[in-house]
């Protein structure tokens, strides 16, 4: 008898031990060990467990091993800013936005109502307040809606772009020129369902960024956003050859993610500024690089990328 799971949206471009440890409570060597029996398949064949994930992926596991997923672990959610209509988290990194078929970590909207942050229920029930995304493997600020009335209001923020995003980067390489803006449409890869592309036929996005430091294999760069697409940093930077230092999905050197110990692209919402849904007053609210960020960065600036 096997177990079969959909590969949600956070894992997509995932190798397959890394998710499979996330989705079903294994540690990550127990995921191997599954892999290695060939007790893992996708599409009917056993795969390795180098392999990545696609979006339509179906994985299938095989008993006797229990792989059945643990209930959703609660994951401690820093608050920025909070009042009755809004809530404003430093999101860290390993939690998803929302629960999505597959997914059994923890999730921003079940770790914040497990510890009485109440959001609206308008949109879909397991996207609860939910008015944008991070990826699980980024960082930073992220606002939610606790009220109808706010859930509206920064919906349309969003769409209409008057949202202010600001990121910060570390890319491969020194971009040239230092600063400018790349406007390049994005749709889904043409040939790898797990990846984003740019592509001529894709959805208008735009990025603005400037460099605030340099290295010589690395940038630190500050990106803010005008669009707001699936993956729109990650594939715009490695559209332009820099791609987001960890990124491996985007084509990023492995070995220099493992010189500074990064296991994910180095990527953070830095700050988010947006109108009080019921004030109509500007906030912002911001967020200080994680631990590992700041542990690679401190290592950059150290001449470890020299």
């Amino acid at each position: 008898m096997s177990r079969r799971y959909a590969v949600p949206d956070g894992l997509v471009g995932e190798r397959i031990d890394v998710a499979l440890s996330r989705m079903l409570g294994l540690s990550r060597a127990a995921a191997s060990s599954l892999l290695d029996a060939g007790l893992v398949a996708v599409a009917g064949r056993a795969v390795a467990k180098s392999h990545r994930l696609s979006l339509d992926d179906v994985i299938e596991v095989d008993e006797p091993v229990a792989t059945t997923p643990k209930e959703e672990p609660i994951a401690s959610i820093p608050i920025l800013l909070e009042d009755d209509h809004i809530v404003v988290i430093d999101k860290p990194v390993g939690v998803a936005a929302h629960p999505s078929p597959g997914w059994s970590g923890p999730t921003v909207t079940g770790s914040l109502a497990a510890s009485g942050h109440l959001l609206t229920r308008a949109g879909a029930d397991e996207r609860e307040g939910i008015v944008h995304r991070l990826d699980v493997g980024t960082t930073g600020v992220m606002v939610l809606a606790k009220t109808p009335g706010a859930y509206s209001s920064l919906k349309r923020q969003f769409k209409d772009r008057s949202v202010d995003k600001e990121y910060h980067a570390v890319v491969h390489g020194l971009l040239d020129p230092l600063a400018g803006t790349i406007d390049a449409p994005i749709d889904r890869h043409p040939s790898k369902d797990y990846k984003w592309a740019v592509v001529h036929t894709g959805r208008p996005s735009i990025t603005h960024y400037e460099t605030l430091e340099a290295w010589p294999r690395a940038s630190l760069v500050e990106v803010h956003l005008e669009t707001g697409r699936t993956h729109q940093i990650r594939v715009h930077m490695a559209a332009m050859r820099h791609p987001c230092v960890g990124d491996v999905t985007y084509g990023a050197d492995p070995a220099m993610a493992r010189e500074l110990g990064l296991q994910r692209q180095w990527l953070h919402a830095r700050r988010l500024g947006f109108e009080h849904p019921s004030t109509g007053e500007w906030v912002e609210a911001e967020s200080q690089y994680p631990q590992d960020l700041g542990q690679a960065l401190t290592a950059l600036r150290a001449g470890l990328s020299n």
